[in-house]
């Protein structure tokens, strides 16, 4: 179908007209995302073109002569994403510590039940999810010895897979900030190996793709080509531990969402952190359609202070930290208390610098509890217990259904569909459900 200029027109007047200022939300100055020229054929495979803006130019006259000029979908600012955890200037502290008093998100009553996981995927055939990918779009992940950089030692040095760094474009995505080693040791940190910390699914391959600088921060452009880099190269499972302002909507990243659609087309289960500002609503990209939504709980199963909520959240998991206000939490919640500290989540990244590894004190947030699930996706995949290859959706729905419920009975805007559960989610006793219906496109 031929779709009318004036039409083409239109919607990107539309996309201008909501970006907020610079103040609301951070974008790169000076450059423009440009989508493809609008065709028949146009698919979500192709990416938005980076393009500077003249100088002087604002990005609302750069929009009018580029759409003139080239015939674009869309002309939006190139948006800044930021970590989504809480990381502090603190260089951390190593402990000798058994990993079971400190991993109490993986071990603790209010843990993803990890110990009953791991013998499950063993007597299934997929000991820690082998055979699955999980790209990792982050800070960059502590994977090799390169140059300056160290291989954090708790990670396999096998199991990696068609790494690329989409902000210094080479295929050295070496974490400079902590962050996305942090969040892999998550998903894949050696277990059983009398050394360090254990990962949730630590027999999956990583990808890894860094999208953010040593300062915990990047553009949508990366994020959205690194989206579709990991579609092309057959990730089962894409992490984003990361999240933008919460003023930017569906309509002013218009190439992560695209992305995101390529990606789910492909078979790909994207995860995304719901975002760290206490707010109503999550933030994007975990917002956006085909993303599981994780909001963060504290190790005495509450909502976490920190925790976006609202109705696009999906599921909780463990991002420690504080418990929110007595009045976000209901009240048959007795554990819950206003500013009642609870622990961290541990696990094995750098500390003083990227050749310098420990156990660092602090990384809090739904960057944390994100990969919790992602984890739990490739369990899912690995084991079959809904069947080879599954959908997306369908992983979704049974993350979903074997969700513990937390607060008031039922999906709420609080703790979603439930606290994850690793174990009861690759359970073949537990049975199956129907994926739920995709809801329409929110901005």
């Amino acid at each position: 179908m031929k779709i009318s200029p004036l039409v083409l027109a239109a919607v990107a007047a539309s996309l201008l007209a909501v970006a907020p200022a610079a103040s609301a939300a951070d974008y790169v100055p000076g450059e423009v995302l440009v989508g493809p020229q609008a065709t028949a054929s146009s698919t979500d495979s192709r990416s938005a073109e980076v393009i500077h803006t003249l100088p002087g130019e604002s990005v609302a006259a750069a929009g009018q002569r580029l759409r003139k000029q080239l015939g674009a979908r869309y002309v939006v600012p190139n948006y800044i994403a930021h970590a989504s955890g809480f990381i502090p200037n603190d260089p951390g502290v190593g402990t000798a510590t058994q990993w079971q008093s400190l991993q109490w998100n993986f071990v603790g009553p209010y843990g993803v039940d990890a110990p009953d996981a791991w013998t499950q995927a063993i007597a299934a055939g997929a000991p820690g999810g082998r055979g699955v990918t999980v790209a990792v779009l982050d800070t960059g992940v502590a994977y090799e010895n390169y140059g300056r950089y160290k291989r954090d030692p708790d990670l396999y040095t096998s199991r990696f897979t068609k790494p690329y760094d989409f902000v210094d474009h080479d295929r050295h995505p070496n974490d400079e900030n902590g962050h996305g080693t942090h969040v892999t040791g998550t998903i894949a940190q050696k277990t059983n190996n009398d050394f360090g910390l254990t990962g949730l699914a630590y027999g999956v391959t990583i990808m890894p793709l860094r999208v953010l600088d040593a300062h915990g921060e990047g553009d949508a452009g990366a994020s959205a080509r690194a989206i579709r880099y990991a579609a092309r190269n057959k990730a089962d499972v894409i992490n984003m531990s990361l999240e933008f302002d919460s003023s930017i909507t569906a309509s002013q990243i218009p190439d992560i969402v695209s992305a995101i659609r390529y990606a789910h087309q492909k078979g790909v289960v994207v995860v995304g952190a719901a975002g760290n500002a206490a707010e109503s609503a999550v933030a994007y990209p975990a917002r956006t359609n085909y993303v599981i939504s994780v909001g963060g709980t504290t190790e005495h199963g509450c909502e976490a202070d920190y925790s976006n909520s609202g109705s696009g959240l999906d599921v909780v998991a463990p991002g420690g930290g504080d418990d929110a206000p007595l009045d976000d939490n209901p009240s048959d919640l007795q554990n819950c208390h206003p500013d009642q500290r609870g622990r961290d989540i541990y696990q094995v990244t750098f500390t003083r610098d990227v050749r310098t590894f420990g156990i660092p004190t602090n990384y809090e947030g739904t960057s944390m509890a994100c990969p919790h699930v992602s984890a739990i996706a490739a369990l899912i995949i690995a084991t079959g217990v809904i069947g080879k290859q599954p959908k997306p959706q369908a992983v979704e729905a049974r993350i979903k259904a074997t969700a513990r419920d937390l607060g008031p009975v039922g999906v709420d805007r609080r703790y979603g569909a439930g606290l994850v559960d690793a174990y009861q989610a690759i359970n073949p006793a537990f049975p199956s459900t129907p994926p739920a219906t995709t809801p329409p496109a929110t901005g």
